[in-house]
């Protein structure tokens, strides 16, 4: 399991015009299974994404396909971690 920190190195002006093509991604990554849970830091200084992966290389090759990632919007912090506690309703079907 994976979380990704991303942290805008851009004003948000820049941010807002790739935002619809950063979300048309994590529903593309939705979709195959590979995102669990998303979403705008608070203050928005950056996002969130926890996602499922074989391995940090698999991760890498998804973030590249990130808009903000090709634009040079955002910096990603990567952090593998074993889930040991989770809630049975939410993570069920993903471990």
């Amino acid at each position: 399991m994976f979380i990704a920190i991303l942290t805008y190195k851009k004003p948000l002006e820049e941010v807002d015009r790739f935002l619809q093509a950063h979300r048309d991604y994590l529903t593309e990554h939705y979709t195959a299974g590979d995102f669990i849970t998303s979403g705008p830091q608070t203050p928005r200084v950056g996002g969130v994404i926890m996602m499922k992966a074989e391995n940090r290389t698999a991760v890498d090759t998804i973030i590249t396909q990130d808009p903000f990632y090709i634009n040079g919007i955002a910096d990603y912090q990567i952090v593998e971690f074993t889930p040991t506690k989770f809630c049975e309703d939410i993570l069920k079907n993903i471990l």
